[in-house]
């Protein structure tokens, strides 16, 4: 990963910044130091709209248009040091690639990463984004997130960054023996990350506390 001098950060986006939100997130309980330096690394301000930048180290979400949000960096390191946790393989579909903060975090960790995302305009932007900090590791498409991504599964991780009553039998299905899927789980009101292992035709939910996420809406646009 590679930044320039706008990507590095100054005054609100600098280094001093994101040590403090790299100690709220160790308050929280990430454990991990390899999430940490990630979060650490990855320049959140460039992910938001300029008029946003001075919040970017915030601990909390924020609006990224059309109708979407970039997840809270907890939320992000908590999902990211589960998959560490866990995964053993290289092989990652992400769905809902959004701003592509995620993905970014995600990007050095795994082998391949495959991000489906449903909002075309929301997708081409990223694509660049990402280019321009070096990542290249990423196969991208814009696609309904309910279908996963067949041609490339199984895999050995699924992250969703969007909620759903249930977890799609299609992803269900991509994940592969062994694996793990990781996503906020209910409706609007109430909502839960859940751990999905995979065992034979088997799979195994775990609990992991309240979140709360925008909707895994059907279609693409």
């Amino acid at each position: 990963m590679k930044f320039d001098e706008s990507q590095r950060g100054i005054g609100m986006t600098s280094e001093r910044t994101r040590e403090r939100l790299i100690d709220r997130l160790k308050e929280q309980g990430i454990k991990s130091g390899i999430v940490l330096d990630q979060i650490k690394k990855v320049p959140r301000h460039i992910f938001v709209d300029e008029a946003l930048s001075s919040r970017a180290y915030e601990d909390t979400a924020l609006p990224i248009g059309h109708g979407q949000t970039i997840s809270q960096p907890y939320i992000v390191a908590r999902m990211t040091e589960v998959l560490l946790n866990h995964v053993n393989g290289n092989k990652i579909l992400e769905i809902g690639t959004g701003c592509g903060y995620q993905t970014a975090v995600l990007s050095p960790l795994f082998k391949k990463i495959y991000s489906v995302e449903r909002i075309n305009p929301l997708l081409v932007k990223t694509k660049k984004r990402l280019r321009s900090l070096g990542i290249y590791n990423v196969n991208y498409r814009h696609d309904d997130g309910w279908n996963g991504w067949e041609k490339y599964g199984p895999y050995d991780g699924i992250i969703v960054s969007a909620a759903a009553p249930q977890v799609p039998e299609k992803l269900l299905q991509q994940l592969e023996i062994g694996g793990i899927l990781i996503m906020p789980f209910g409706e609007k009101e109430k909502q839960e990350l859940v751990i999905v292992y995979r065992d034979g035709d088997t799979f195994d939910y775990k609990r992991l506390g309240a979140v709360s996420f925008v909707p895994l809406v059907k279609g693409k646009k």
